[in-house]
């Protein structure tokens, strides 16, 4: 079978993904060093495997997927102001080809490059973010949230449970209620003076007294022990900084969708990060494209002036995704519009900026 791309089309992959490899590898080493003179105390008192294993191999990745759309916008300014500088491009125009057909193989890497963000971001970096974030738990700084009080939370439809007091360290809640509804009714009550997590909704309360209210009777049952199966597992309530990255993107929206059906408010951090990663898979054909038009041409003070704006429009792009997801903690805006916000203007942008280079 033929291949859909020629030559030039070939020469032109090559350049952008090697570019795009290298900048990656460059800047991760850059800040390699710094991590390391950051946190030197930290990684001096873990254990050498512990480091290497569970938070340098998880971390690197992490910070690449994180900073993809910076890379991906330095090797397109830096490749191609080499090709322009070197009249390539000029050459390739002058075959006559368009600039729309040489923007065919810019798109190609860009789709390669959002297709590897985007299942690293969804399937593969969470997990490793788990690993990652129990080593600097661990060694670095403790933000695991381990205790809560006056819990109240929906267990599932018409079932509210309560925890005056919950500790994770030894997986157990004090002064637990559940009480279940009908037609808002109360036709149950369970109450303990300990409950106990084990795993995948398996619960141990101690010292229970359970209260049936049948019309005007009330039926009433004590014991010293019970295991029963309760819909809630502590992550739904003890809610830490990072633990939003430890979800794959199914997880996420599972997640998302089942603390809303609970009434938790608490979760912005986990919507933003779900349209995120939808919104960073996007921005490698945004920032490519921008990228193209800015530097296909050459012009005075070479490839400085092309990589100087580039980054600009780059750091620019992340600082204002940044912000705009403030309006979304704030409520001024749903996480998905936040998200996109930047996509939409710098689409703008591109598109200005590409149609004036094709002239």
């Amino acid at each position: 079978m033929r291949s859909p791309f020629k030559t030039l089309d070939r020469y032109i992959i090559r350049k952008f993904l090697g570019t795009y490899v290298f900048a990656i590898v460059l800047i991760l080493a850059i800040t390699v060093m710094f991590d390391i003179n950051e946190k030197l105390d930290a990684f001096l008192k873990a254990p050498f495997k512990a480091t290497i294993c569970d938070y340098f191999i998880n971390f690197l990745p992490y910070f690449a997927n994180q900073f993809s759309p910076l890379f991906t916008f330095i090797a397109v300014i830096f490749f191609t102001s080499k090709l322009a500088g070197n009249s390539e491009i000029i050459a390739m125009l002058s075959t006559g080809m368009t600039f729309r057909r040489l923007t065919r193989p810019y798109l190609f890497s860009a789709t390669v490059i959002a297709l590897l963000t985007f299942i690293l971001s969804a399937y593969i970096i969470p997990p490793a973010n788990v690993k990652r974030i129990e080593y600097t738990n661990t060694y670095v700084k403790n933000k695991r949230v381990d205790y809560g009080s006056n819990i109240m939370l929906q267990a599932s439809p018409g079932e509210i449970a309560f925890f005056q007091r919950y500790d994770n360290t030894s997986k157990t809640g004090y002064k637990f209620s559940l009480e279940r509804f009908e037609n808002k009714k109360l036709v149950s009550r369970l109450t303990a003076q300990t409950v106990k997590y084990d795993t995948a909704y398996n619960w141990q309360v101690r010292d229970y007294v359970i209260r049936d209210f049948q019309g005007n009777r009330e039926l009433i049952r004590k014991g010293s022990s019970l295991d029963t199966i309760i819909p809630i597992q502590p992550r739904d309530f003890l809610i830490a900084k990072n633990d939003h990255e430890m979800l794959t993107t199914p997880e996420l929206q599972q997640y998302i969708s089942r603390q809303k059906e609970r009434g938790v408010a608490n979760i912005k951090s986990f919507e933003i990060e779900l349209e995120r990663r939808y919104a960073m898979t996007a921005a490698a054909f945004i920032l490519t494209i921008i990228g193209l038009s800015l530097s296909s041409r050459k012009v005075r003070g070479g490839m400085g002036v092309n990589l100087g704006l580039g980054l600009v429009l780059a750091f620019s792009y992340i600082l204002f995704m940044t912000v705009t997801s403030s309006f979304a903690v704030s409520g001024i805006t749903s996480a998905r519009v936040a998200m996109w916000i930047p996509n939409i203007i710098y689409s703008i942008v591109a598109i200005i900026l590409y149609r004036k280079a094709a002239k």
